[in-house]
């Protein structure tokens, strides 16, 4: 009886609607996005209406909705209000007042069916009013928990229940745990080359979202009745560690009952289509880009006027007002069809400029389309090899990576055209790895099929069997690329000790194979760690091999029993090159701070305590790793650098040099760059023709290389001399051979001798009748998207884009006198002249948003920055080789030129589609409201260096301006209005300025410079400087023969202003051989009317004299160092800087870094103590204190030029880890 009442009471509890009863409720849901600081703007949407639910069946109802009202947000919270948008709610309503039916029963909704023209938008909106009909109520239970499907997905759900005893209704309170969902209703575009870092997400996260759900229901006879619920989500981003401040979005949803009625006539309804069930769905949503909302409708005209008014704004510099432009460009061509792309390519193909602009944008589609434009192209032949190279490369590294896409990649493999070119086929098979590493990481993981890789897996057998090296190379490194897990297998066949039969390859495919396995070691790192620990301990491999094993196995992150292993058998190791390799990768990683080697880099300091006996004084001649990093908890970021020098007992040339380097972030951890070299060319050369060298890299060492280098050609055509590579996040995309033949051609090309044969000569030619070259090239760097399901059925988007647009024009005519007629080595002996013009930089456009993002409206913060470097160029020059006589003439600056501007705030946007021109952006910090309760930081500066001789002012401006919240560290440094910029300005000379001039002479028989003034100024220089004494009258023919023997350079920079003497500076450099007094001289001199203005310096390797002033004699410095290491002593480096008159600004900037100096040298270890120390001088000695460690003691004055100071405490932190600090106070 109990049982039977329980179960009575449990199914009066459950959410249940009655098929005869209709429904009506009032829905309001609500979304704000901002930083949740007061004064601080943030946007918005509001959705109020009413919803009836009509019943049609015993599980299926019909929902309608009625007075419907959308209102948008854009201000300050409490200062501004919802205003209501009328056209968007028209829109909205015509949609949404359309019958939806959805089946229900037991609190669960099941299938969705509405008529075919109703958007993915509405149905989604929809949804979020649904969804709060999808609750389990337990009348058994208080608290219980359950996995269970809602609008987020597969979502661990956390219930309590409280019963109102006078009301007999229940509370019903769910928590959803969405950060943690089975299966999420959330995407992510854009960072498959990262890799996901636990370790690091363990230490904090940039994306929290939580909801909370609360129902009020009350138990009848049809089951519970939702009389009133409420739905709050809040979601915290940052590009950092969301702890340390973040953007907030709040979302919150209402239903609250207004009546229940007996339904009369249940409304007629047309054809409906099922758009399934509750869990939210991403239909086209990669299609909105979010920064942006226009209308799309007709977008061929549009495009094609785009690019032509693009082409034509950039067709001689960069112009930054239109470079987000290119932007809209993407997004009109992501609603084109092929149909469309190929209309496009009739109109537009056949200007040049606006050829470039359609391939280099239309790669941006980034879906099958452009697979399938491209796949035209190439069966046309109506691209060239580096037009088909330059797409491709861009277009398989941006395109979805999806099944049906996968198949149509492959075609371009088998396509004759593909093979045209060696640098293109190259192209065509490492982009397909890389198109099969993404599709693996988005669709698959491990379980990716192994079709997608099998025909690069084809492809490297059949050059095995082939015998062909290079197309070995070429696969193995696609295989790399690709990082299939089901690759190991054919890996496995080209690595000797590891193949089931016996492999006898170039050395250069074997470490292609051992490289290969560099992105498994991330994805199957056990089998990873058997394949490269077998051929560590192979002693009898080649040592590079053995080295790129075991920098390979360390990239496994291999455990502290692994690591033990590998330190065991080092300690018998006979080859000292992979002995110092191995020790000193683990050294280096022991030092690690990167949360991905926290594990490692204890196993790592325990193997350094065991081999450091051993190996910790091992000679620098041997092949060495290096490995530097560092990690801030604050910021979630990090960096990582990485060298390996591989060599071998055979050569001291390298036989592989690799450089890496790493960016930590937000629990990934993203690949660069890394370059690659191998010498194997060279090292041959060397290893059979150098005969005398010892490896100290004297003299003698440096002849023997030398006459080696002369006997180049000795070597066969096909061999390469050098290899290099270059990967880019983690993905390898160039790599070329240096051989003789290559090497042959080119210097038989600008050989002196070539002749009229030679391309050299036709590019003269051309540069004589006046050459135009002009390259721009717009580039998505990147787009990475995140866009999760909100409560109320709208997509929460978290999106990064960074396009560039960059420009290079180029407009030159030479004249040659006398002209060429039959070699280029005429060249050497003639004058030249050449007039040029043009333009280089580019304009980074770069936009964070985080909000919400649909086809019909969009709200949020958008952080919106833009990078300029603009550097124009316009002179004449002349040269003479021979005479070793240059000349150039700059024209005078008559206008502001902005060189280099980055300018960036944040702002709150609304944004919709009925009325794009109004759209709003609101800084997040407007100048007219009042920040409280806060600290504001608005620096202005501005510095400028006069040049008034030339009439020309260079300036740095920089102004910022933020709201500092102490529990916003350390967001707030980046969230603000940013404006620095450095220009040129022309400014006010006494003399007009025509033109800038500018003489060099390097010959040491042609002097620019008066001889006597020259003496004169040498005469005034105390003793120790060039001479120690001179007689003008009686030593002049001495000296003039003295300084015939030394070589000499000089230099004028005049401005030139009509028929009057010139103004400028003039300097002039000077050698003295070792025999005399190995010293090198400048005197600096100005050059105008009473101008007595010089400097002058005297320098040598451990000392330099400085003067400058009036004819030299204001003001003095000088420098000295010295090293020491006598027998019983510990080898010691001083240093000097001594001073007898500075100018005052100087002495005032000494005053006020001075203050500064006890607190650095404390944060650097110093401590500091009162001295006797002599006035104006700087002391320094750095001493070997032990074999590990230094100790440095720095003496300073009370008030000088303590810069000096500084720039030694930063330098000398660097390598110390013992030191002391004296300092004494003078008093002055």
């Amino acid at each position: 009886m109990w049982g039977f009442l329980l179960c009575h009471l449990v199914a009066l509890a459950e959410p249940g609607l009655n098929p005869k009863k209709t429904y009506e409720y009032r829905y309001e849901g609500m979304v704000n996005i901002g930083r949740g600081m007061p004064n601080l703007a943030e946007s918005g949407v509001r959705l109020v209406c009413k919803v009836k639910i009509i019943g049609v069946s015993a599980q299926t109802f019909l929902l309608r909705v009625s007075n419907l009202n959308f209102e948008e947000f854009n201000g300050i919270p409490g200062k501004n209000a919802f205003d209501t948008s009328p056209k968007l709610t028209k829109r909205i309503a015509a949609e949404l007042s359309k019958p939806f039916m959805f089946e229900y029963a037991k609190g669960r909704v099941g299938d969705i069916r509405t008529s075919a023209e109703i958007s993915d938008t509405i149905v989604n909106i929809v949804r979020g009013i649904l969804g709060f009909f999808q609750v389990t109520v337990k009348t058994t239970q208080r608290v219980y928990e359950l996995e269970e499907f809602g609008i987020h997905g597969l979502c661990q759900s956390t219930y309590a229940n409280e019963e109102d005893a006078n009301s007999q209704e229940l509370s019903v309170t769910q928590i959803v745990d969405i950060n943690n969902c089975k299966k999420k209703a959330a995407i992510y575009r854009g960072m498959a080359l990262a890799v996901d870092n636990k370790l690091s997400k363990e230490r904090g996260d940039s994306v929290i979202s939580t909801v909370r759900y609360v129902y009020t229901v009350k138990p009848t006879v049809d089951g519970g009745l939702i009389k009133k619920a409420h739905a709050l989500e809040r979601q915290h981003f940052s590009p950092f560690n969301v702890k340390g401040g973040n953007s907030k979005l709040q979302a919150t949803k209402e239903l609250v009952l207004l009546s229940v009625t007996d339904t009369v006539v249940t409304p007629a309804v047309g054809p409906m289509i099922s758009r399934g069930n509750l869990v939210y769905k991403f239909v086209k949503v990669l299609a909105q880009i979010p920064i942006l909302m226009k209308k799309l409708d007709d977008p061929v005209p549009k495009i094609a006027d785009m690019i032509k008014r693009l082409a034509q704004a950039n067709i001689y510099q960069t112009d930054s007002a239109t470079s987000e432009d290119v932007v809209v460009l993407f997004q009109l061509l992501r609603v084109t069809s092929l149909e469309n792309h190929e209309v496009l390519w009739k109109q537009l193909s056949g200007n040049d400029e606006h050829r470039r602009w359609l391939l280099d944008t239309i790669v941006e589609v980034a879906d099958a389309r452009v697979l399938k434009f491209l796949k035209n192209r190439f069966k046309a032949g109506d691209v060239s090899a580096n037009e088909a190279g330059q797409t491709l490369l861009i277009a398989f590294n941006h395109v979805a990576a999806e099944t049906d896409l996968m198949e149509m990649a492959k075609e371009f493999l088998s396509m004759p055209f593909s093979k045209s070119h060696p640098m293109l086929w190259n192209t065509v098979v490492l982009s397909y790895g890389s198109l099969v590493y993404r599709y693996c990481t988005y669709e698959y993981g491990q379980s990716c099929p192994v079709a997608v890789v099998q025909p690069l897996l084809d492809l490297v057998i059949d050059g095995l069997k082939r015998n062909n090296e290079l197309d070995m190379v070429l696969a193995l490194k696609a295989i790399g690329n690709a990082g299939h897990p089901s690759s190991i297998k054919t890996i496995r066949r080209f690595l000797p000790g590891v193949s089931a039969t016996p492999v006898t390859l170039p050395a250069r495919v074997l470490s292609a194979a051992v490289q290969s396995l560099r992105h498994l070691a991330v994805r199957d790192p056990h089998s990873v760690q058997d394949i490269t620990v077998s051929l560590f301990v192979q002693r009898h491999l080649p040592t590079e091999i053995r080295m790129l094993a075991c920098m390979i196995l360390f990239e496994t992150k291999p455990p502290l029993a692994l690591v033990s292993t590998v330190t065991a058998f080092l300690l018998e190791e006979a080859d000292m090159h992979v002995a110092s390799f191995s020790y000193s990768l683990i050294g280096s990683i022991a030092k690690s701070s990167t949360p991905d080697n926290h594990f490692l880099s204890t196993a790592c300091n325990v193997a350094v305590k065991i081999l450091a006996p051993k190996f910790g004084r091992v000679s620098y001649h041997y092949s060495k790793a290096m490995h530097l990093d560092w990690f801030n908890d604050d910021f979630l970021i990090g960096t990582a650098t990485e060298i390996f020098m591989l060599k071998n007992a055979a050569s001291f040339i390298p036989t592989e040099i690799v450089t890496k380097g790493k960016f930590h972030f937000i629990g990934k951890i993203l690949q660069l760059v890394e370059l690659g070299f191998r010498a194997d060319g060279i090292k041959e050369l060397f290893r059979q023709n150098i005969q005398v060298f010892n490896g100290h890299l004297s003299y003698a060492d440096f002849e023997a290389i030398f006459k080696v280098l002369q006997d180049w050609k000795t070597l066969p055509g096909d061999k390469p001399l050098l290899s290099a590579y270059t990967r880019i996040f983690g993905q390898e995309f160039f790599f070329a051979d240096l051989n003789n033949d290559l090497i042959q051609s080119v210097i038989k090309t600008v050989s002196p001798s070539a002749g009229k044969e030679s391309p050299v000569w036709s590019m003269i030619e051309n540069l004589q009748n006046g050459m135009s070259w002009h390259w721009t090239k717009p580039f998505l760097m990147f787009e990475t998207r995140y866009i999760q399901a909100t409560s109320l059925g709208l997509p929460v988007e978290i999106s990064k884009y960074y396009n560039t647009l960059t420009t290079i024009t180029v407009n030159a005519k030479a004249a040659i006198s006398p002209p060429l007629t039959d070699r280029l080595g005429q060249l050497l002996t003639s004058d030249v002249s050449l007039v040029t013009d043009g333009f280089a930089g580019f304009s980074k456009d770069q936009f964070v948003f985080h909000g919400i993002n649909t086809a019909i409206f969009q709200c949020g913060a958008e952080l919106k920055s833009k990078t300029v470097v603009a550097i124009p160029w316009e002179f004449s020059m002349k040269m003479n080789v021979k005479q070793k006589t240059f000349e150039i003439d700059l024209p005078a600056c008559k206008e502001e030129t902005k060189l280099f501007s980055v300018k960036f705030d944040v702002y709150a946007v609304s944004r919709n589609i009925e009325e794009p021109s109004r759209a709003k952006m609101t800084p997040m910090m407007p100048d007219s409201v009042e920040i409280v309760k806060c600290d504001i930081y608005h620096p202005q500066v501005k510095l400028c260096a006069e040049a008034n001789i030339y009439g020309a002012v260079f300036c740095v401006e920089f102004e910022a301006t933020r709201s500092h919240y102490i529990d916003e560290y350390p967001l707030y440094y980046f969230l603000g209005y940013t404006n620095f910029a450095c220009t040129i300005q022309p400014v006010q000379s006494n003399k007009p300025v025509d033109k800038i001039h500018i003489e060099m002479n390097a010959s040491p028989t042609k002097y620019t410079v008066s001889v006597r003034h020259l003496l004169d100024t040498l005469q005034k220089l105390p003793k120790g400087g060039i001479f120690i004494s001179i007689n003008i009258q009686r030593q002049c023919h001495h000296c003039l023969h003295y300084f015939r023997h030394d070589e000499m350079f000089t230099i004028k920079v005049l401005a030139m202003s009509g028929n009057t003497k010139p103004e400028g500076y003039e300097a002039a450099a000077f050698y003295t051989p070792a025999a005399q007094m190995d010293n090198t001289q400048l005197i600096v001199s100005q050059i105008g009317e009473e101008a007595n203005w010089k400097l002058c310096t005297d320098a040598n390797v451990d000392k330099m004299h400085l003067r400058w002033g009036a004819e030299c004699q204001s003001y003095e410095m000088s420098m000295k160092t010295a090293t020491a290491h006598l027998p019983g002593s510990r080898p010691t480096l001083k240093a000097k800087i001594h001073w007898k008159t500075v100018p005052g600004y100087m002495i005032e900037l000494g005053k006020s870094i001075e203050k500064y100096i006890p607190g650095m040298a404390f944060l650097l270890g110093f401590y500091q103590k009162h001295a006797t120390n002599a006035k104006h001088e700087v002391s320094a000695s750095v001493v070997a204190a032990t074999g590990g460690s230094i100790a440095t003691t720095i003496k300073v004055p009370d008030v000088g030029n303590t810069l000096a100071l500084v720039i030694n405490l930063l330098f000398i932190h660097s390598i110390i880890s013992k030191t002391h600090f004296i300092k004494h106070y003078n008093g002055l």
